[in-house]
């Protein structure tokens, strides 16, 4: 099998017999050219054999002799579609079949390429991670995973053959590209004053769908962005549909990019659209080189500052339910009695006896973060004093319940210092990693020998 030193020196061959050949005035064989013209292709196209629907595939397929089965691919649809929180339209299941295809394919191109460096993932190896993976993620046990995958129509050799796939690339880029990938004291340091400059400034967390695209099929690859952020606005996991999807290296761990500054994007279309987002805002598709991004904010904080969203809070939630057989003047009443009876309590020590009287119960909760709470309460919540209350909540009429939260004390969070030295330079080494990983995944796609049955 070829590795990276190789293709890139069969690389460095092909650019010079393609300039012998455009000298010589004769035609290569097995020359890498690029550009929207490097076809010559003529605009209006007669084809001697019309073309089918590009959408309609037979499942099956051989990649270098491994069969891949339309069981197979049932299966990892199966999958994803179970962790989708919306019932997907049949137009995309097939256009999800499709892509599931080639995601196996490329699986079962990283297997084999691991295989050949002796690296290949053992069947021991793959037991502990979907073990580990049926924990972490479902909470189960291996046999109520199983028995779960069975119940939705998928497969455990399904998953595992994802996780094989998973750990045979990231070893392959770990040996054959990570190590060829340097990033300078000299650029961390560089990186690291600009931060300091803008103390207080924004850092994101950010999600990212990353498909690539060339100019003869941007505008295929631009609807398919297109459909997934619909899906996605329609409530699909993004988590998911990145992993299913993505092909920039995030795509393992969801498409979550940690937190970042903007400029480590090192590109100004995401750097522009990134800076204008709030938490839980999807964007794209964004055009950039190489293709399309998709991005979720998924949080934000301020740069060596103190999230006021991370201080702990001790709460006390006060409950009042109306009787369902009482008249809405009634349940007015009680409402003002309750608002009337929160006014006088004299903080969270007195509470309790207060609210008894009126028919009112208690809950506490003294570990929790203000930004677990829903987002209309967490600017509410920083504005109080120990002892206050929110305004009333709830359905003020018959069967309907009023609460309130008491603010009972608070444990504001440390000053932030931002990402670490070796934080950052992992970061531009993993967004260089990517850029290799494709180049290496193209190659082992044009090398490979695949037949569809």
């Amino acid at each position: 099998m070829i590795t990276i030193a190789n293709k890139l020196l069969k690389l460095t061959t092909a650019t010079a017999l393609a300039a012998t050949a455009l000298a010589g005035g004769v035609q290569a064989q097995g020359v890498q050219v690029s550009g929207s013209d490097a076809f010559n292709l003529p605009d209006d196209v007669t084809f001697v054999v019309e073309p089918g629907d590009p959408n309609v595939r037979r499942a099956t397929a051989r990649v270098n002799g491994n069969i891949i089965t339309g069981t197979d691919v049932d299966h990892r649809v199966a999958w994803i579609l179970a962790a989708q929180d919306i019932e997907i339209p049949e137009s995309e299941v097939q256009r999800l079949r499709l892509q599931v295809l080639r995601n196996l394919i490329d699986e079962t191109l990283q297997v084999q390429e691991a295989a050949a460096q002796d690296m290949a993932v053992t069947p021991e190896e793959i037991d502990v991670a979907y073990r580990d993976f049926a924990a972490s993620a479902r909470g189960f046990t291996v046999a109520e995973m199983d028995a779960f995958l069975a119940s939705i129509g998928s497969s455990p050799r399904s998953v595992k053959r994802q996780i094989q796939g998973e750990m045979a690339w990231d070893r392959l880029l770990r040996r054959n590209v990570r190590p060829f990938v340097n990033v300078s004291e000299a650029e961390v340091n560089e990186l690291v004053e600009r931060m300091n400059e803008s103390r207080g400034t924004m850092e994101y967390r950010l999600g990212e769908i990353y498909l690539a695209a060339t100019p003869t099929n941007r505008d295929q690859v631009m609807a398919n962005a297109n459909q997934i952020i619909e899906q996605l606005r329609q409530g699909g996991s993004f988590v998911a549909y990145a992993r299913q999807y993505s092909q920039a290296s995030s795509a393992i761990v969801g498409g979550d990019l940690g937190w970042i500054r903007l400029e480590q994007l090192q590109n100004p279309t995401l750097e522009a659209a990134a800076a204008g987002m709030v938490p839980g805002q999807l964007v794209g598709p964004l055009e950039i080189p190489g293709g399309y991004s998709i991005l979720l904010m998924i949080d934000q904080r301020q740069i060596g500052m103190a999230d006021p969203r991370d201080a702990v809070l001790s709460l006390k939630q006060i409950s009042l339910s109306i009787p369902g057989n009482a008249s809405q003047a009634e349940a007015e009443e009680r409402g003002a009695a309750f608002a009337e009876a929160i006014q006088d309590m004299q903080g969270c020590g007195d509470a309790n006896l207060r609210a008894s009287a009126i028919g009112a119960t208690t809950v506490d909760n003294d570990e929790i973060q203000v930004r677990q709470l829903p987002e209309a309460f967490q600017n509410l919540m920083l504005q109080l004093n120990v002892g206050q209350t929110t305004p009333p909540f709830g359905e003020l009429e018959p069967g309907g319940s009023l609460r309130v939260l008491m603010l009972c004390g608070r444990d504001d969070p440390e000053e932030f210092e931002g990402p670490s030295p070796d934080q950052i330079m992992m970061s531009l080494e993993d967004e260089r990693v990517n850029r290799r990983a494709q180049r290496y995944l193209r190659d082992l796609r044009r090398d490979a020998v695949i037949e569809y049955n």
